[in-house]
């Protein structure tokens, strides 16, 4: 029986996240050659999906870091949250933030023309939210070398960044306050 945390399953899991990513380039590239008229409502359901697969990803992962923080360093179960959080990051979380990136900036420009209070205070918000992501990165290193530091407790805390930020961005798009 093939486990999950298995060499052969994480190449399955690889390949399907390339096939995933070239599907998503693809036909974001069919699109602008299509050149349809609705082209920006296109790119924004590409954003919200992207979007929402990030945001799944920073969700989840500090909850990964709770159960593992009690795990103990070099048991089963501590290797097995060392797979998840590492395809987690690397397969869905990493390239979903590239394409929040790429379709976001592209809306930004073609729609907005980078004007506009609401949207650099999104923007701003944007880059924090990398920030976690970046810091949730290095945790993941920590975590695979059994050098994490921090408590249960402080993880989450931590849950709760991805969180207000995402309110807070969902209501500068949505209001446009300013």
């Amino acid at each position: 029986m093939e486990k999950q945390t298995d060499r052969r399953s994480g190449a399955y899991a690889r390949r399907r996240a390339h096939f995933a990513l070239a599907f998503f380039a693809l036909m974001a590239v069919g699109l602008f050659a299509w050149n349809p008229d609705n082209l920006y409502l296109w790119i924004k359901a590409l954003h919200i999906i992207a979007v929402i697969s990030w945001m799944a990803g920073l969700f989840y992962m500090p909850r990964l870091f709770i159960y593992h923080t009690d795990a103990e360093p070099g048991s089963v179960q501590s290797e097995t949250f060392k797979v998840m959080e590492r395809r987690l990051l690397r397969i869905i979380m990493t390239p979903a933030m590239m394409l929040t990136w790429i379709f976001g900036l592209y809306l930004a420009w073609s729609v907005y023309g980078f004007q506009g209070g609401w949207l650099h205070a999104k923007i701003g918000l944007v880059v924090l939210l990398t920030g976690v992501h970046m810091f949730f990165s290095r945790a993941v290193g920590a975590f695979e070398r059994d050098e994490n530091r921090r408590s249960a407790r402080y993880w989450r805390f931590m849950n709760e960044a991805p969180t207000v930020l995402m309110i807070v961005i969902v209501i500068l798009v949505v209001v446009k306050p300013f």
